[in-house]
């Protein structure tokens, strides 16, 4: 039984304000002096007086014994009536004699068999939607004071509400259960066994995400991997409305294995494909602020490095110049340069003589200072510095993330919140890419479309700010972009 207190169900309460008793329970004169054309003596007007306020307020006739003692005496002493008058019916016949009077005045009908199928229609169309018992009662009530019909008790509606909702309830379930094959109903009942020793794999559906490090975002990825095999749960829920989903899934949610064992095989089946919908859902919804996080924790970690950088800035920047000049050096003496200019050979063989030794000359300098790779990233980082930019230190922490964030975007289903879609265009274009080494890729990809037709796309990188597009860009490579630095780029907010 649904509490009535958690309904609109209107009732007396237990303590009243003097403004409250006032504007409710004030009858006016005209009430009054009918009250007085109908009632024979001072007990009858008393309760006659009562009923037509306590209706007026509840939309319903209460027991008299059930008003509260400071109604009635408000009301007796508006009536001018003595203290031992108390609101009394010599028989039922009077007091139902009463009761139309009331209705009489107030233009309202009492017919039960009506009441009973605006509420059953009411309830039938919100059981649909809803659930919960007091919001359905709820939609009752508001069907019978809109179609003017006294209100049955709290218990009657109560009941009806119970009945119906239990009867669609079952509807659904049955439903859900017949677009099931049995090699599923199998699969899902074996979440409820228990090893000897370990939880139930039902338990496992119930837990939240942990927080977002690598390994953690791994495993989470592997759980919603592991969710999906588990079954069709958007063919097995189709049509059934997403409140109904949530409340089958809250009510699997408190209940423990053990528990969940003793409901009968339709409803448990039901309730194990509603949860396990919702542990998807939810396991989906708990990626994106994961992942919010971790980009967040890479780009505090590259504001470290940058801070980093600043203090140790003039000595790298003399070690790369100290490189320079190691390179210049053996590029002169290759070169054979005399301080003011170079004298190549005549020949073509000879100058590419002398183009290949000093060649080998720069890349040993190279090699011996680290090689290219290294002092490459140095450059970056120095630049990093003397830019006040710390956007190309992102990729360093980026990259030990980028499969498992990649994976993490193609299971993610993201929609555009406005026409502007060149943030989904620049997911797929990752997706496109995630395969390639190369640092500058071409603007242009290939997609795979629904139909098994490609389709070639160009990139844009119009959601990336101009400080981005400084790094991403470069014109010693046209039409192409640099695939690390537009990986790790965010999104404008």
């Amino acid at each position: 039984m649904a509490s009535v207190e958690r309904t609109a169900y209107p009732r007396f309460k237990r303590t009243m304000t003097s403004r409250e008793l006032h504007q409710a329970f004030t009858p006016g004169t005209a009430e009054v002096m009918w009250a007085r054309g109908k009632a024979r003596s001072p007990e009858h007007l008393l309760a006659l007086v009562v009923l037509l306020k306590s209706y007026q307020k509840l939309g319903y006739f209460p027991d008299l014994d059930e008003v509260p003692k400071l109604v009635v005496e408000h009301v007796r002493g508006l009536l001018e009536l003595g203290a031992q008058v108390e609101p009394r019916h010599d028989s039922t016949r009077t007091a139902a004699r009463q009761r139309d009077f009331v209705r009489e005045r107030l233009g309202v009908v009492y017919d039960p068999e009506k009441a009973r199928q605006v509420a059953e229609a009411a309830l039938y169309e919100a059981v649909q939607t809803k659930d919960n018992p007091a919001d359905l009662i709820n939609v009752a009530l508001e069907k019978l004071v809109k179609a003017r019909l006294e209100l049955p008790g709290y218990t009657t509606l109560d009941e009806m509400t119970s009945a119906i909702r239990t009867e669609v309830n079952e509807e659904f379930f049955a439903a859900i259960v017949s677009r099931m094959d049995e090699v599923e109903k199998a699969r899902l009942l074996g979440l409820l066994r228990v090893p000897a020793g370990a939880r139930s794999r039902f338990d496992e559906l119930k837990r939240p995400a942990k927080s977002p490090t690598i390994s953690h975002l791994r495993d989470h990825l592997k759980f919603l991997d592991g969710l999906e095999l588990l079954g069709r749960t958007g063919m097995w829920l189709a049509g059934v409305p997403p409140g109904k989903v949530t409340h089958f899934s809250g009510q699997a949610q408190v209940l423990d294995a053990a528990e969940l064992g003793k409901v009968g095989v339709v409803k448990r089946l039901a309730l194990l494909a509603s949860l396990l919908h919702s542990a998807k859902v939810r396991a989906r919804d708990e990626l994106v602020p994961m992942l919010c996080r971790r980009m967040g924790a890479i780009t505090k970690k590259a504001k470290e490095d940058l801070e980093k950088i600043r203090e140790r800035h003039r000595e790298e920047s003399e070690r790369l110049l100290a490189v320079l000049g190691e390179v210049l050096e053996a590029a002169k003496d290759a070169v054979g340069f005399d301080g003011e200019s170079v004298t190549l050979p005549r020949t073509v063989r000879g100058r590419n003589n002398v183009h290949r030794e000093c060649g080998e000359a720069v890349l040993a300098k190279l090699e011996k200072a680290g090689g290219l790779a290294k002092l490459s990233e140095d450059h970056e980082l120095v630049s990093a510095h003397h830019g006040d930019n710390y956007f190309p230190l992102l990729w360093r922490h980026f990259k030990s993330h980028r499969k498992v964030l990649l994976d993490l975007t193609e299971i993610l289903e993201m929609v555009a919140t406005s026409t502007d879609d060149t943030v989904l265009q620049a997911v797929e274009f990752c997706q496109a890419m995630r395969h390639r080494s190369s640092h500058w890729v071409p603007l242009t990809y290939t997609v795979t479309k629904e139909d098994g037709t490609e389709e070639t796309r160009t990139v844009s990188a119009e959601h990336a700010s101009q400080m981005w597009k400084r790094i991403l860009f470069d014109k010693r490579h046209p039409d192409k972009i640099n695939r690390r630095h537009f990986e790790v780029s965010p999104c404008p907010t």
